[in-house]
């Protein structure tokens, strides 16, 4: 990718970021993980299929 196109993406995602907050665009092979703070379902097959234990809060 040419230094235009990575210039412009990087600002597009900062743009996302600070209007949705950090943790709303993921890249492949980034290792930080957000910890998402969630409400259980009370159905705990629902919780593991959503991924983070159930409704994310305030989101």
């Amino acid at each position: 990718m040419d230094a235009n196109k990575q210039k412009a993406l990087d600002a597009a995602l900062s743009q996302i970021e600070r209007q949705f907050g950090k943790g709303t665009v993921m890249r492949m092979g980034d290792n930080e993980r957000v910890a998402i703070p969630a409400i259980s379902t009370g159905s705990l097959g629902l919780d593991i299929a959503l991924g983070i234990g159930g409704l994310p809060k305030g989101r």
